[in-house]
């Protein structure tokens, strides 16, 4: 496991953006697939966006596709998601994820097994 810490979160007006980084602990993180997941209030965490440990995979959810773009820094341990045009509908807390070592980019939950705090994300009318 890795320890993951976010940031970037805020509030932002409706068509704003904001970029979320996420910095991961250890030696591992260019050797796992991140992702970022959301929850609402009231609502059950849902999947956001997905990259592979290469960086050339990436899926995004259907509400992200197109707004949304998910990115990776090896180097500096740090996975990114930069969101444009964002809604009332997108304030969550958003969280980061590393999967296991070496296994592709997935939208399943349970595939990962280290969790950030999560960063706040609010979008105003």
């Amino acid at each position: 496991q890795v320890q993951l810490v976010e940031s970037g979160g805020g509030l932002v007006q409706a068509g704003g953006s904001l970029r979320l980084s996420c910095v991961a602990s250890g030696r591992t993180f260019s050797r796992r697939p991140m992702a970022w997941f959301r929850q609402a209030p009231g609502k059950e965490r849902e999947f956001v966006a997905t990259i592979s440990w290469i960086g050339g995979d990436t899926r995004y959810a259907d509400f992200a596709q197109g707004r949304f773009t998910v990115a990776r820094d090896n180097a500096a341990n740090t996975v990114y998601l930069q969101m444009i045009d964002l809604k009332p509908e997108d304030t969550a807390v958003y969280y980061c994820a590393a999967g296991r070592l070496g296994r592709g980019a997935t939208m399943t939950a349970p595939e990962y097994d280290s969790w950030g705090q999560g960063t706040q994300v609010t979008v105003s009318s």
